[in-house]
């Protein structure tokens, strides 16, 4: 993961803006799908008040009718000028996406609307919106992710993609992939948290009710023979490690919570989460470090105690290994900004 930050940007006049962010909006789009940065990127604020973020939606024509896959058109109130103004471009799925999802090329107004986005803007897609990215050459030799469902199409079209179908998105710095349709919500996210913190994306996905982090991936939800609902589960074992956060938490303590041998416990549990448990309870402890380094004046060591790592430098391994960060830079980032939340 990046920890970029997406401050506004101060204007020709040297004042405040919020970070642009220019949905494209095409036909065929998914009414739900098109509405996901709104709601995530429509939230946060700044101590005084102010939009972190400024969404617009466009389209790829002049202000007017845009089709869904509903029964229903949208209105679009902008042209393609807006990508030339944007610091972020998010491509939502769309069901009608023609040359791109049959032959893999743009079409001609599609490629002109891309054309006007600045070298360094940060592009995002949502599900089958990854087409376009890759139809745009800006995923070649790159990893991304979409649908588990079009995973094969998507690679027999783009095999210069390094795609990853088990994963919920994809953080790769300035291009950013999810999966199908909820996925969006967890890369919207994502973005938020990379930009301001834990705090205000926490904020956020409280407020919309959904979690700030979904564990697991894709793999989780792709049809199988439904389970013996006789079988038990490994939820309660989750539960009783996140109390227990900062204890030394062995394999064997997780399957014995469950009556399970150590085997049986590990296959149902990434059955159930999508990783290892081990991989799942690194996360859960740098989110909790993560946390506590935004939101309290506590030493390296008493965070690191606290969040299970035992040392301060074991942390710094772990959070530099998973975020590219060492948690005194994290906490000079985020610090101050989740203060004001």
């Amino acid at each position: 993961m990046r920890t970029d930050r997406a401050d506004g940007v101060a204007d020709t006049a040297g004042e405040f803006r919020p970070h642009r962010v220019a949905v494209l909006a095409l036909d065929g789009l998914l009414p739900f799908e098109l509405g996901i940065p709104h709601r995530v990127f429509g939230r946060p604020k700044d101590a005084h008040g102010r939009p972190l973020y400024e969404v617009l939606t466009c389209s790829v024509r002049p202000p007017g009718p845009v089709e869904t896959d509903a029964d229903f058109a949208i209105h679009v109130p902008n042209g393609p000028e807006v990508l030339a103004r944007a610091d972020t471009v998010i491509v939502p799925a769309s069901y009608e996406l023609g040359p791109v999802f049959e032959e893999g090329r743009l079409t001609g107004e599609l490629a002109a609307a891309l054309a006007l986005v600045r070298p360094g803007t940060r592009l995002a897609s949502i599900c089958t919106g990854v087409y376009v990215l890759a139809a745009a050459g800006r995923l070649d030799g790159r990893p991304a992710t979409t649908h588990w469902a079009e995973a094969d199409h998507f690679q027999r079209l783009f095999p210069q993609v390094e795609l990853d179908a088990d994963v919920l998105f994809i953080d790769d710095g300035d291009v950013l992939t999810s999966a199908g349709v909820a996925a969006g919500i967890d890369l919207c996210l994502h973005m938020v948290r990379r930009d301001f913190g834990t705090a205000v994306a926490n904020d956020v996905a409280r407020r919309m009710v959904v979690p700030p982090h979904r564990d697991g991936g894709q793999a989780q939800y792709i049809e199988r023979p439904v389970p013996d609902p006789q079988l038990a589960t490994t939820s309660g074992a989750r539960a009783w490690a996140l109390e227990r956060l900062h204890e030394p938490i062995q394999l064997r303590d997780l399957a014995e919570r469950e009556a399970m041998s150590v085997r049986t416990f590990t296959r149902r549990f990434r059955e159930e989460a999508g990783v290892s448990p081990g991989q799942w309870l690194t996360r859960q402890r740098i989110d909790r470090a993560r946390q506590l380094l935004e939101t309290t004046d506590l030493s390296m060591d008493q965070v690191a105690r606290s969040s299970g790592f035992g040392t301060a430098q074991s942390m710094r391994q772990h959070m530099q290994q998973s975020l590219g960060v060492t948690p005194t830079s994290y906490r000079r980032t985020f610090r101050s900004l989740a203060v004001d939340v």
